[in-house]
């Protein structure tokens, strides 16, 4: 077959395979199991291949490359638009055919594709995101349990902290036995989610000291370990950008514009990118913003000024994305 370009659309079981030649002609419509598909891309010749950015398309493109295969993947908004609007609507033929015409664009995005180291970074900060999440949505429990009995405590994790010892030794607050030993049970699961999170944070500390992009991207202002490991991990090879501008708007930190006779309007930053990592320097940002005001370099005093005119937040999100 001389096929150059294949769409693959992937799922659980069934992968749709959707492939032209040079002209464009379609040679190959295909619906292929798990089993069989890595022993159907091994027997045919080397040609470009197109993959959604979804569960497990970094695994299938590592192992397409190793037989020759040049993979690349891209996100879903930007397949959509490449689909037909007829009545056969979504399915697994249409989308493998629109992966395939969205491939071969030349001004086509693509998303790099992710090694196993890379992964495993990122999945230690998958893990420790959860139980952050698994922690906060305790403490909210635990408050609102108390507030059933007249109990009030502030908000925020370390106030719970300190109120809890107390209200469990409070023999006049009206909590019965009952009650109190389901809060010491939560105070107990409170205080191991704790300890996983240091133990999470820990990991991450050792892994950012033995890669030397991690060293690099810690000299920043506003990144530590944890937003440098994540860096490493999400976007790897950063050769894949032009410039660090494409890559603050590959992470969605760049403005939205509305252009129309030739008058341009900025909006607010585009959202499309990774929003834990977009989170992380937004979060390390607003840190270099607390001292700006004390520091005289061009950078400091360029922040400072669009915190005056723009407000706290806008200089925040401007500062990340000059960081990144």
């Amino acid at each position: 077959m001389d096929i150059t370009r294949v769409g693959l659309d992937i799922a659980k079981n069934l992968f749709q395979v959707h492939g032209i030649n040079q002209h464009g002609k379609v040679l190959l419509q295909k619906q292929i199991s798990r089993d069989k598909m890595l022993a159907f891309f091994a027997n045919m010749p080397s040609c470009l291949i197109g993959m959604e950015a979804c569960s497990g398309a970094h695994y299938w493109a590592r192992e397409l490359t190793r037989f020759g295969h040049e993979v690349k993947l891209m996100a879903a908004q930007f397949v959509s638009p490449y689909r037909k609007r007829g009545t056969a609507g979504k399915n697994d033929r249409n989308d493998a055919e629109a992966i395939c015409e969205a491939v071969g664009r030349p001004n086509m995005r693509f998303v790099p594709v992710k090694n196993v180291e890379q992964q495993s970074v990122l999945m230690v900060h998958r893990v420790r995101t959860l139980i952050v999440a698994e922690r906060t949505a305790l403490v909210n429990q635990i408050r609102g349990l108390l507030g059933e009995f007249g109990i009030v405590v502030s908000q925020g994790i370390v106030q719970i902290r300190k109120a809890m010892p107390g209200i469990l030794e409070d023999a006049e607050n009206g909590l019965i036995d009952l009650a109190r030993e389901i809060f010491s049970n939560l105070q107990e699961r409170l205080s191991d989610l704790d300890k996983q999170v240091r133990e999470y944070d820990q990991r991450i500390g050792a892994l950012a000291k033995t890669m030397e992009a991690s060293k690099r991207l810690m000299k920043l202002p506003g990144v530590g370990a944890i937003t440098a490991t994540a860096i490493v991990g999400t976007a790897g090879d950063a050769k894949v950008f032009k410039n660090g501008r494409q890559f603050a708007a590959w992470l969605g930190m760049t403005p939205r514009q509305y252009g129309s006779g030739g008058k341009t309007r900025l909006g607010r930053i585009s959202k499309r990118g990774d929003s834990y990592l977009r989170m992380l320097l937004i979060h390390g940002a607003r840190a270099v913003l607390r001292v700006t005001g004390k520091r005289t370099d061009k950078k400091s005093r360029w922040a400072e000024g669009v915190k005056t005119r723009r407000g706290y937040n806008i200089a925040a999100v401007a500062l990340a994305a000059k960081h990144a």
